[in-house]
């Protein structure tokens, strides 16, 4: 069952959204958009595929501010991120105008999501893994066949995610990077919410927010 994935970077904090798409049956999944619209409708057309899904990591307006308008438009589910999140989805139109974004709708996905659950599109199966800290309703995603994590803000090639926004907490963000990302192996590799992939492998050498040599 072989999985493409594509990465289209949106607004202008240039967020990762993923397209990820199912080979054999030629189906999509939308992770995490944020904004541009017409950028990820295009790649979508390029790419000759059907979108099925649409899957939220977590509430912030750079990864769901225009989930809501794609699911019109498509015709099709949001699902994720976990319930923890709905006062960041429900604020997006204040919180988009205050960062200076295109303002969005608030939205109510179809699916919450929480830890163990599993979220599926064409042929595909990616794993629910609750990793609060950056917010307190994050999730991640992860592909087991092809040992790929969709991690959204919770950890960057080289840093982690922010925790001064409201609901943030740094322990906790730790706590699931170590326990949630770190025993699905090293030789995971990851899309972060922004900048370039990495491996879990390679965090752990050299990230200096969770390295081993920090928290051996």
């Amino acid at each position: 069952m072989s999985l493409k994935f594509y990465i289209v970077p949106v607004t202008i904090y240039a967020q990762n959204c993923s397209i990820l798409v199912c080979e054999k049956t030629n189906k999509a999944a939308l992770i995490d958009p944020g904004g541009d619209a017409e950028k990820i409708i295009a790649k979508l057309d390029q790419l000759g595929v059907t979108l099925e899904k649409i899957f939220i990591t977590h509430g912030h307006p750079d990864h769901c501010g225009i989930a809501g308008e794609l699911r019109q438009h498509f015709n099709v589910a949001i699902e994720g991120p976990h319930k923890e999140d709905d006062f960041w989805i429900q604020q997006l139109p204040n919180v988009c105008q205050a960062m200076g974004f295109p303002v969005s709708q608030a939205f109510v996905p179809d699916r919450w999501l929480g830890e163990g659950d599993v979220i599926e599109f064409g042929e595909q199966r990616l794993e629910v893994l609750f990793c609060p800290g950056h917010t307190p309703g994050h999730v991640v995603f992860y592909h087991r066949e092809e040992k790929l994590a969709l991690v959204g803000d919770v950890l960057f090639k080289g840093s982690i995610g922010r925790t001064d926004f409201p609901r943030g907490n740094h322990n906790q963000l730790i706590t699931s990077i170590k326990q949630q990302l770190w025993p699905l192996g090293d030789d995971v590799r990851f899309i972060p919410g922004h900048n370039e992939m990495s491996t879990f492998g390679e965090e752990r050498r050299t990230n200096p927010f969770v390295s081993d040599s920090r928290y051996g």
